[in-house]
């Protein structure tokens, strides 16, 4: 069989629709503009990249983009700063502080110095615990992507078998918990786990975040499954010249779609979607920052 290809692009230029309805609804019944800013600290290429993209994409919605860049060599007490003014200030409703930050910064002091309800990575600590006891809370984005795309694909999930391969904080332990929100029965899978081909077999939905190039391959899939590609690996791409390089996931896209039922690409499958979640978390913390509901298909 040839398996149905999940087109993270489209999706995502569907949830930024999605976006910009509510955004207007907002201006028009509420006078409220969503606003989100943005913390670059050094000049790492592909952060500043990242960060130009979310830029655009949050004025395309129609909400407020603040982009606030900071040298290499900004002091960790400055940055904190920063963001006590972020928190305070009732125009910015969502703070991403982009990660990794210099050395010597402490990556959790300044993550959970953010607002928890303006912390639309979802990686404060009273967010993670919120959500892995079943309450309210901002879920990260890419998690809450791939989430989406399978209950798009899935419908309801309740019953099914997923094998998430991976246990980071940012993707891995998440994804459980909201699949497990789901009434998924979950099983988390990492470097020391046995029979790990075995388990994902066994699966109805492989959820694959573990940053190594095309590790799964056709065998560890039952047929008919499907399969999330999280994994972003640029690996040698001799065929298409000397030093030339191309990107792959963490699944071995050409055998396993022989296979599943449905998976995604590697580019333009999760990719897309982390903005586009990105941009969704930002409406819904600005809904419940103003006393309204949520806008509906934009949370987990």
């Amino acid at each position: 069989m040839s398996a149905q290809i999940i087109d993270g692009k489209a999706f995502a230029a569907s949830v930024r629709a999605k976006v910009g309805d509510a955004v207007a609804a907002m201006k028009a019944d509420h006078d409220i503009t969503p606003g989100l800013a943005v913390v670059l600290v050094g000049e790492d290429p592909a952060s500043e990249v990242y960060v130009r993209n979310k830029g655009r994409q949050t004025l395309e919605a129609g909400m407020k983009s603040f982009e606030h860049k900071l040298p290499a060599d900004t002091s960790e007490a400055d940055l904190l700063a920063l963001v006590a003014r972020l928190n305070a200030d009732r125009s910015v409703h969502g703070i991403l502080v982009q990660l990794p930050l210099p050395a010597h910064m402490n990556e959790d002091l300044v993550v959970n110095a953010i607002d928890p309800a303006k912390d639309v990575d979802g990686f404060h600590i009273s967010n993670v615990g919120r959500l892995a006891t079943g309450q309210s809370a901002m879920v990260p984005c890419t998690p809450l992507g791939c989430l989406m795309m399978l209950r798009d694909h899935l419908g309801s999930l309740s019953g099914l078998n997923a094998v998430v391969v991976g246990r980071s904080n940012i993707v891995g332990k998440p994804m459980a918990q909201l699949l497990l929100r789901d009434s998924c029965t979950v099983t988390i899978a990492h470097s020391r786990t046995k029979n790990i081909e075995a388990l994902c077999r066994n699966a109805d939905i492989v959820v694959a975040a573990v940053g190594r190039p095309e590790m799964i391959s056709d065998d560890w899939i039952k047929p008919g499954a499907t399969v999330i590609d999280v994994g972003i690996n640029r690996i040698d791409a001799p065929e298409k010249g000397e030093g030339k390089t191309r990107l792959v996931g963490d699944v071995d896209f050409q055998s396993v779609s022989q296979v599943a039922g449905a998976i995604t690409p590697v580019p333009g499958g999760v990719g897309p979607m982390t903005i586009a979640c990105l941009l969704a978390n930002t409406v819904t913390a600005c809904a419940r920052a103003n006393g309204l509901n949520a806008p509906e298909g934009l949370t987990a």
